[in-house]
């Protein structure tokens, strides 16, 4: 039974490689977002992504299809949410998923047969989530990123209005000299509204795209500034103190967080073994005859 399942493990292998070659030199109709993704975001991933994207994208409408609507527009924020790292679209991401599933459940089957059953469950779970992992990690490390950029930039911001400049000019400015996500995240406004959208729904947009309490602040506050007529220089110094004041208040719940697990893990790992140590210690060098206690 071992025999035969490494039999069919490197005859999928072998059919898999050359399937890869044939469909990365393959002529075929790709959706326009996955061609976007593999023309332009093919620079900012690596080489082994690309090729499992083109492995894939033939079986990316399939994934798509079981995943229905609603997963479809769930992970589609999730991916706006993470910044489209790599270039990644809904379309990439089903193609990875379809790859990764692949791998993942042959090597369940191969590694079950052959009686190992937990690595063939670890391998089931890489098929399933390897994808996911990626994403939830680039959301955490964005909405970082943007929360720490964000009060320095509306400084800055309101220095160059308050020097004269227009608010939509002073913008452009201001966050051509930034790089980063948040960067990014004002130059698609401010091509939006070059486009012809309004400001405020320009900034909905991007309150949108950004699962942050910091972001949803600014565009609250640049919508209520501009129906009450509010002075736009003290909006912007008035939310960077507050931003500032929340990462305060944030940072001291993660410290009072971060004390008791660190008791926690001193007095469960910490102190036994130091008592052992400490015990073990007196005992050897006691000159303890153990052969009378044992009676050996």
């Amino acid at each position: 039974m071992i025999g035969i399942g490494l039999a069919l493990l490197m005859a999928v292998s072998v059919w898999g490689v050359f399937a890869g070659i044939r469909m990365y030199r393959a002529e075929a109709k790709l959706p326009s977002d996955l061609v976007l993704a593999l023309e332009v975001g093919s620079t900012r991933t690596g080489a082994v992504d690309s090729l499992i994207d083109r492995m894939g994208m033939r079986y990316a409408p399939a994934v798509l299809r079981l995943m229905g609507p609603k997963q479809v527009a769930k992970y589609r924020r999730r991916i706006d949410l993470a910044g489209n790292p790599g270039g990644l679209t809904i379309h990439r991401y089903a193609a990875r998923r379809a790859v990764y599933g692949f791998l993942g459940g042959l090597g369940f089957l191969v590694f079950l047969l052959r009686g190992q059953i937990l690595v063939a469950l670890l391998l089931l779970a890489f098929g399933a989530f390897w994808t996911e992992v990626g994403i939830w990690s680039a959301i955490r490390v964005r909405k970082d990123v943007i929360e720490r950029t964000l009060p320095d930039f509306l400084d800055v911001l309101a220095v160059v209005v308050s020097a004269g400049l227009g608010f939509r000019q002073a913008l452009d400015r201001v966050a051509s000299k930034y790089e980063g996500p948040w960067a990014d995240e004002l130059r698609i406004t401010l091509r939006q509204m070059d486009l012809g959208m309004s400001r405020r729904q320009a900034f909905a947009e991007l309150r949108r795209r950004n699962d942050s309490e910091q972001v949803a602040m600014f565009v609250t506050a640049l919508q209520q500034g501009e129906e009450l007529g509010a002075p736009i220089v003290d909006t912007l110094v008035s939310l960077a103190k507050d931003m500032r004041r929340t990462d305060a208040q944030n940072a001291r719940r993660k410290a009072a967080r971060a004390v008791p697990k660190a008791t926690m893990m001193i007095t469960t790992f910490m102190v036994p073994a130091t008592m052992l140590l400490l015990a073990a210690g007196l005992l050897l060098g006691s000159g303890t005859d153990f052969g009378t206690i044992t009676g050996k």
